[in-house]
């Protein structure tokens, strides 16, 4: 079946100590990911990728929302939030791309979790054991640096050349002892309007 999932891998790390300093509060890494078969493989240059996005997308989104509240033991536990996707060596990197920059695919995410921020993400090319780098930022607040993270993890025999990575990151707290301050104290010191 095309983009049948082959496995979930999950990730999760908990930090004790960062620097010389022992972490005062919760500090956790996670994240979820799904090997499928690329739905696109061995048909060549295809033009239209939505029918494929449709049957595929809203169910990665589902199932990786569940074990992302999973891990986090629930959705409002999440603070900040990113995704990402990696396509094998016999992929395009649209392909990758098609099935995580879709609403249908991170509105579940989002709901979930009841964030009003914009999923950030990486897409790109690899081959087993490549690293799926996700970038993170807080659910609510694009300029709050103290929650930009990232998370990062490797499948030991994903993606294969005709598989797709497709996962979802999150964390419970920021960067611990997070001390630059955020894009609005530059605002200011710059004297610039938030649009800037």
């Amino acid at each position: 079946m095309e983009g049948s999932v082959r496995k979930i891998v999950t990730y999760a790390e908990e930090v004790k100590l960062e620097g010389v300093r022992a972490v005062p509060g919760p500090f956790r890494l996670f994240a979820a990911a799904a090997v499928i078969s690329n739905p696109w493989a061995g048909q060549g240059f295809v033009e239209d990728l939505k029918p494929a996005i449709h049957r595929i997308a809203p169910h990665l989104g589902e199932l990786l929302t569940q074990q992302m509240v999973a891990l986090a033991g629930s959705g409002d536990a999440i603070e900040a939030y990113g995704k990402a996707a990696v396509v094998g060596t016999s992929g395009e990197l649209e392909h990758a791309s098609a099935l995580i920059h879709t609403l249908r695919f991170g509105n579940h995410f989002r709901k979930a979790v009841g964030a009003k921020s914009y999923l950030s993400f990486t897409n790109t090319r690899g081959g087993p054991n490549c690293p799926v780098v996700i970038p993170m930022m807080d659910k609510l607040d694009e300029g709050r640096r103290s929650h930009y993270l990232t998370i990062q993890f490797s499948i030991l025999d994903a993606p294969g050349p005709d598989e797709i990575v497709v996962a979802l990151g999150g964390s419970i707290g920021g960067r611990p002892h997070h001390r630059i301050g955020d894009r609005y104290q530059d605002l200011k010191e710059l004297g610039a309007t938030d649009n800037a």
